[in-house]
């Protein structure tokens, strides 16, 4: 058997190939093309590999399928703690991933399918958008704090700028020639961009229609369309958790701690994990607490002895447990009747 370090950038690799014994049999610098991934690959049988979990690693691990190559995906963190060095590159960490898979001790991250990561990009496609959007509203927020008194009153009677009557509003105010021509260039490119999110909010819908697990989150207090379909592809298989205290490790929503000796100190959350669905459980908080009769409690009694920071977070760490035990019950979510 041989074995691969792949040290993965955006245009190239570096591959080192090691046998059992350690001994380095190839190592260069490969770009990411079939034709030179086969090359390299080309007189050996049996041979397996390794890349860090990366943005666009996926892309190197399905061209390696396709040639019969058996991918282990690396958590890179976890692999710069076992493994660090003060003289790093290329062909160094190469080297080192090789020597991690052929003494198997690799520490492996969740391989996801193709179907659920193209879900991903849409997500993260709607995400963009949003994020993209508020930036445009504060820019044009900021535009017209910059202008005469008169102009910011007229501006402040309309209750929502970003409606169809506010932004009549905003092209209506009297403004300079080019801070004009500025807000109305704001004004489409919002418009533009509520367009696309239309766009990319139907692909989350067709999503939605054929995801099980998706459509059982929807019943959650606080959890919409959107919610529920980022947080079931997130999680992708429950039945890779043993229980809702490693989906709460998964998340990064459990409390870090530091202990020595007799004392122990436990600080903010870790933070650490899948950030999109610790996203997801903390912007489920509020309107599930509204919604939700038990989750209200739950929240106020935290509240009043830890704050409203703590409970925030305990109120997240709760509704993962409550899609943990949906989903590995198949069952939608049931409110306590009193």
């Amino acid at each position: 058997m041989n074995y691969v370090g792949i040290d993965h950038h955006r245009q190239y690799s570096h591959m080192t190939m090691m046998d059992e014994r350690g001994n380095i049999v190839r190592s260069r610098k490969v770009s990411n093309l079939r034709s030179e991934v086969k090359e390299f690959l080309e007189g050996v049988k049996d041979c397996c590999a390794v890349i860090e979990a990366g943005r666009s690693s996926y892309t190197l691990v399905e061209l390696l399928d396709e040639l019969g190559v058996k991918v282990t995906m690396a958590h890179p963190k976890e692999v710069k703690s076992i493994a660090k060095a003060k003289v790093k590159t290329d062909k160094r960490d190469s080297q080192m991933l090789a020597h991690l898979l052929r003494t198997d001790l690799v520490p492996g991250v969740y391989q996801r399918s193709k179907e659920n990561r193209g879900v991903q990009k849409i997500l993260r496609q709607r995400v963009f958008y949003v994020e993209a959007m508020t930036r445009v509203k504060n820019r044009i927020h900021a535009l017209i704090a910059q202008q005469r008194e008169e102009v910011r009153q007229e501006a402040a009677r309309e209750k929502n700028l970003f409606s169809e009557r506010g932004q009549k509003v905003m092209l209506g105010l009297s403004l300079a020639v080019a801070e004009k021509q500025m807000l109305a260039s704001l004004v489409r490119t919002l418009r533009h961009l509520r367009d696309r999110l239309r766009e990319t909010m139907a692909l989350v819908e067709e999503v939605y229609q054929r995801n099980r697990e998706a459509q059982l989150l929807r019943t959650i207090p606080g959890y919409g369309t959107f919610l529920s379909v980022l947080a079931a592809t997130e999680i992708a298989d429950i039945a890779r958790f043993d229980d809702a205290a490693h989906l709460h490790a998964y998340a990064g929503v459990i409390p870090s701690t530091h202990s020595s000796g007799e004392r122990s100190y436990h600080g903010k959350i870790t933070k650490e994990g899948n950030r999109w669905l610790r996203w997801a459980a903390v912007e489920a908080v509020w309107p599930g607490i509204r919604a939700d009769f038990d989750l209200r409690l739950f929240y106020e009694r935290l509240k009043k002895r830890k704050g409203a920071n703590s409970a925030k977070v305990a109120t997240a760490r709760r509704l993962l447990t409550i899609i943990y035990r949906m989903l590995k019950e198949n069952r939608p979510y049931i409110p306590y009747k009193r």
